[in-house]
């Protein structure tokens, strides 16, 4: 991970990048552009729908006690509980090994949520993973309606979900990144860092694009 000669020496990188990420200037320079990009396309400023998934990432010797083997995907690793809104930007980020359950993160998910987005977030969009009573009642708790997203009772193939499709072409996206393809990282607050860096670049090339469209038409 050593900086190509005509960058600054990587010790130097490494410190000020620390710093930005202790700071999380870097998850609210994502925020701001999530406002600016909702506000381009004629939506509210916060978000009043997010949907929440998780992805697990294979472990690497530096993961340390953050991996764990999770039965669902059959891997050790870590796992990132995401919540993004209905375009697709990233609002929250929660990390646990893999062998937690999904239901027993909902008022963590709930709480950060509804920080970010100043209690805007109403409605929930979840996977089978979340039925129950215990996370409707933890979503509640934070003003948020919880929607169980369900699998067709018959079904051939792949299958699109309501809602569901929008934060998987998230992890789409994010799974371009070699950086985000393993949990690379020793300290959590960087691997933290690092997807909030991946959505503040896809983010700004989206915002790039939509001014260029504005001003070329």
């Amino acid at each position: 991970w050593r900086m190509p000669n005509d960058l600054p020496p990587w010790s130097t990188v490494h410190q000020q990048a620390q710093r930005w990420l202790k700071a999380r200037v870097i998850e609210a320079m994502v925020h701001d552009l999530g406002v600016l990009l909702r506000l381009a396309e004629g939506r509210n400023e916060q978000p009043p729908v997010a949907i929440f998934d998780s992805r697990t990432l294979q472990s690497s010797p530096e993961s340390g006690e953050r991996a764990a083997y999770g039965g669902a995907k059959r891997r050790n690793g870590s796992k990132m509980h995401m919540a993004v809104d209905t375009l697709g930007n990233l609002l929250v980020l929660h990390v646990t090994p893999a062998n937690e359950q999904d239901r027993a993160q909902m008022s963590e998910m709930a709480q950060l949520v509804q920080a970010v987005t100043a209690q805007s977030v109403q409605v929930a969009f979840v996977d089978q993973g979340n039925t129950g009573d215990k996370p409707a009642q933890a979503a509640a708790e934070q003003g948020i309606q919880l929607i169980v997203v369900k699998l067709p009772d018959i079904k051939k193939g792949f299958v699109l979900l309501p809602r569901r499709g929008v934060v998987e072409r998230s992890f789409g996206w994010m799974a371009r990144f070699r950086r985000l393809a393993r949990d690379y990282e020793r300290l959590l607050d960087t691997l933290k860092g690092m997807h909030f860096l991946t959505f503040a670049i896809l983010m700004l090339i989206r915002f790039v694009l939509l001014w260029l469209s504005f001003y070329s038409s």
